[in-house]
């Protein structure tokens, strides 16, 4: 399993929608708000390095609302932890 980090910009007044519609693509696993430079960052899951290129300049990046993408390739997993559990910290009601 290739895994890639997508950094994205959307338009500021979009992000909802644009979360929305790229967490459900295929090959998308997950998409988190942030804060800082992007505006979302999207977890990117696929078998094959072809498939990025699917994924990503032709689905991600055609969301109307999507600015631009930066993507980082993951070499090696050094870690098992839950990633929602991470992302999730202080959010608990």
């Amino acid at each position: 399993m290739i895994t890639s980090i997508v950094l994205i910009k959307t338009s500021v007044d979009r992000v909802p929608e644009v979360a929305e519609q790229i967490a459900s693509l295929e090959g998308v696993s997950e998409v988190y708000s942030v804060t800082g430079p992007h505006d979302l960052i999207a977890l990117v899951r696929v078998r094959r390095h072809e498939e990025l290129a699917e994924v990503i300049p032709g689905r991600i990046s055609k969301v109307p609302g999507v600015e631009s993408t930066e993507t980082h390739i993951a070499f090696r997993a050094y870690s098992q932890h839950d990633l929602e559990a991470a992302f999730a910290i202080g959010l608990d009601s």
